[in-house]
């Protein structure tokens, strides 16, 4: 059985299955996906994605706001807290830091990451961090605020061995998506060769970053084998056994 510790199913082109979504559950568990981690990025849309997902038991919710949103509410600790609070969430993000979009000035980008870190601390769940040309400001601000207290995932992981020792150290968890399906994706190669085995997990951030081979077509959570089967090549490993220790993971992390 696979996890996808990261899509965004609010967001999934659903005509393959006739606009109905209990027809995508219903084929996701065919597909052996036992569990769908649906994250957050704004607040306008959370209250339609948490009615979405919350009739089906295998999909947990994250709550948060991306740095590349710019428009809409801004998360304040209050309300994240009142939101995070729900039975269906088990993380708080997704979160971070992004300078590939968001030029200029970053301090607000700092002050939104620095009040979802608070949030997580107070409610003892895991950070999902997103992160884009700001991978050592990330780290920097997460090992100031005390977020190894809580750890997380460091999602759509993109950066090289020695960076994912560094998030290792602080608790971290690694997540590859179909980016390291890609064929140039060397140093992601790398670290999914050399990530412990018990820490790293799969995803696909579906609707987008499909694997090779739907590369540039719109991405599934049951395309999450696709990332499985590459890095049991890469592991020298079996499906199997990287669908069992990513599972492992994931529960593990979330105290399920």
């Amino acid at each position: 059985m696979f996890i996808d510790s990261h899509c965004h199913l609010d967001r999934i082109d659903l005509k393959p299955y006739h606009n109905d979504f209990d027809l995508f559950v219903a084929d996701a568990r065919r597909k052996e996906i036992s569990r769908m981690l649906c994250i957050g990025i704004d607040l306008e849309s959370y209250s339609d994605m948490l009615a979405l997902v919350e009739p089906y038991p295998e999909i947990s919710v994250s709550v948060g706001v991306h740095p590349n949103v710019t428009e809409g509410r801004e998360p304040s600790v209050d309300e994240l807290l009142q939101l995070a609070t729900h039975d269906k969430v088990i993380a708080i993000g997704e979160t971070g830091l992004d300078y590939f979009h968001g030029k200029g000035d970053t301090e607000w980008q700092f002050r939104r990451f620095s009040n979802h870190i608070q949030v997580a601390k107070t409610l003892n769940k895991p950070l999902i961090i997103h992160t884009r040309d700001a991978g050592h400001d990330s780290l920097d601000l997460l090992r100031r605020e005390g977020a190894d207290s809580v750890g997380g995932i460091i999602h759509c992981f993109t950066e090289d061995w020695a960076y994912a020792e560094k998030a290792l150290e602080l608790g971290f968890y690694i997540s590859f998506s179909g980016i390291v399906t890609f064929k140039n994706a060397h140093a992601i190669k790398e670290v999914a060769q050399k990530v412990p085995a018990d820490r790293f997990l799969i995803e696909t951030d579906s609707p987008y970053l499909a694997p090779s081979p739907y590369r540039g077509k719109p991405n599934y959570p049951t395309y999450v084998r696709y990332v499985a089967e590459h890095i049991a090549e890469l592991r020298g490993s079996t499906v199997e056994e990287i669908a069992e220790l990513s599972t492992g993971n994931f529960h593990r992390l979330f105290g399920l």
